[in-house]
């Protein structure tokens, strides 16, 4: 009972801290920032403490029912590996983040309204993992999307108003996609619980309605994760955001409202036919490559790593489409791997527009000398991103190169292979013109970032250093437990209806 009673929390309070933040923050100094790392620190420590405990739980699932009421006519949050495995990631990040914004929103004026927006778009990112519920999937979605969109914006510079617009326009058209899907599958089945949902479409077959809201939501959730050729809005919001949400925005965020919402409804409501994973694959597949060569092209520091989230998204893409356990398992292990990862080197970037004042590679040098600290967490997190081994992006990307060749994509391997070519290359330039060499006459007195951000972007390197570590015995459930929710499929349903009635 203790457990389930935990489980409507995980929206509680970030909405709490939102709500509190907008009440005193503007007259109390430090409150809103305290707030929202005190609330973002007990979410971890409750999303952590709730996926244990899931262990133990009968058929490894929690259902929480709204108000008392049974689904389908009450809504219920249901925690089970793959939700589980959600929630630690989103505020594993959104902690680390929510610490480094304490230094790095200096250089904001009103930081109480950026915190409000960042509790906000968490307690979306955390009801869109909880829900049983496709509305309120949508809802959850909307919630976490707006607040993204403001935040993009939170610098009212003209770059960042102009991207602020673009994502807000392709975030509306891929929520409209999303719900026209939900209303055509709801239309079908009377219910908009996801698991009876899935128990009405295993008896009740469709020439198109099903189909056809399939494609919706393939082009709703590509969307949102930025998949090629969907990716339009990616780069231009990602590098003109505030770093803490750069991190947010390429950690967490087009996971949870792209890569998770998708792979939830189509493995475990819609039923993953062939026609889709070859599909997703196809994108998977040129999103690593093309976005691989076009991150190379670029000189602005955040520009490069925002084509470099979308070469990343395609290998956690690629590997949950091959559909077989050890592909499904590389692709939600490069999930958790690609948050640490691309989280760490957006806050690189962001200290490093901290403290020069230019986000420009080619106007950056010998910053290794001058930020050390920054520099040697950047060199950790570009070889875990690029696969190069001990570091734990080298383990997940074997495991999705290792499944191609274990089902007879040989091609999708060698595009894999290359891609983390285009990555290496791609941030080892960077490296070289940021970091190494000379220092520019403008860069002398520059300071490495302040204390706040330096704790964030050490802990997160020491997790991109010892994240192999995921794959022993001990922690290897982690993982293990959320793909066996996808390969379960629509028999899913089942187990989330079993649990309603306990």
């Amino acid at each position: 009972m203790k457990a389930l009673n935990m489980i409507p929390l995980f929206v509680i309070v970030p909405l709490a801290a939102a709500f509190l933040n907008s009440l005193f923050g503007r007259y109390m100094r430090r409150f809103a920032e305290v707030m929202t790392v005190v609330s973002s620190g007990l979410m971890l420590g409750l999303s952590v403490y709730a996926r244990i405990l899931l262990e133990s739980a009968p058929d490894k699932i929690l259902v929480y029912k709204l108000g008392g009421w049974a689904p389908p006519f009450g809504i219920c949050m249901v925690l089970d590996g793959f939700s589980g495995l959600m929630l630690v990631v989103v505020n594993l990040v959104a902690f680390f983040v929510a610490v480094y914004s304490v230094g790095y929103m200096e250089k904001y004026t009103d930081k109480p309204k950026f915190f409000i927006l960042f509790s906000l778009m968490v307690c979306g990112m955390n009801g869109v993992a909880m829900t049983g519920d496709m509305f309120n999937l949508f809802v959850f979605l909307e919630v976490a999307s707006v607040a993204s969109y403001a935040l993009v914006a939170f610098g009212t510079g003209e770059e960042e108003l102009e991207a602020s617009f673009k994502y807000a326009v392709m975030g509306s058209v891929a929520s409209s996609f999303i719900f026209m899907g939900i209303a055509l599958l709801y239309s079908f089945t009377s219910t908009l619980n996801m698991a009876d949902m899935a128990r009405v479409l295993s008896y009740r077959h469709s020439v198109w309605v099903v189909p056809f809201a399939g494609v919706l939501f393939l082009a709703g959730f590509s969307l949102k994760a930025a998949l090629i050729p969907f990716h339009a809005w990616l780069p231009d919001a990602h590098s003109s955001a505030p770093a803490s949400i750069s991190a947010m925005l390429s950690g967490v965020l087009i996971k949870t409202l792209g890569i998770y919402s998708l792979t939830r409804i189509l493995f475990n409501v819609i039923g993953a036919g062939q026609g889709y994973l070859k599909a997703l694959m196809f994108f998977g597949v040129i999103s690593i490559i093309i976005a691989g060569m076009l991150a190379l092209r670029q000189s602005d520091f955040k520009r490069l790593l925002a084509y470099s989230s979308i070469s990343q998204i395609g290998y956690i893409i690629l590997g949950i489409s091959l559909g077989t356990p050890l592909g499904v398992f590389g692709g939600l292990f490069h999930l958790f791997n690609h948050s640490v990862m691309k989280s760490l080197l957006f806050l690189n970037a962001g200290a490093m527009d901290y403290s020069t004042g230019t986000r420009d590679l080619k106007e950056a040098g010998g910053l290794d000398k001058l930020m050390p600290l920054t520099s040697k967490t950047n060199l950790i997190a570009s070889m875990s991103i690029s696969g190069i081994p001990p570091f734990s992006g080298f383990f997940s990307k074997l495991i999705i190169i290792a499944a191609c060749v274990q089902s007879g994509h040989f091609g999708y391997a060698l595009c894999a292979i290359i891609g983390s070519v285009f990555t290496l290359s791609a941030l080892m330039k960077a490296r070289k013109l940021a970091f190494l060499g000379e220092i520019k006459d403008r860069m002398r007195g520059v300071k490495d970032a302040s204390f706040t951000m330096k704790i964030s972007m050490v802990c997160l390197a020491v997790m991109c250093a010892a994240g192999g570590l995921m794959l022993l015995p001990p922690f290897r459930f982690f993982i293990e437990t959320a793909s066996g929710v996808l390969l379960k499929g629509t028999s899913y349903a089942n187990i989330v209806m079993k649990a309603v009635l306990r």
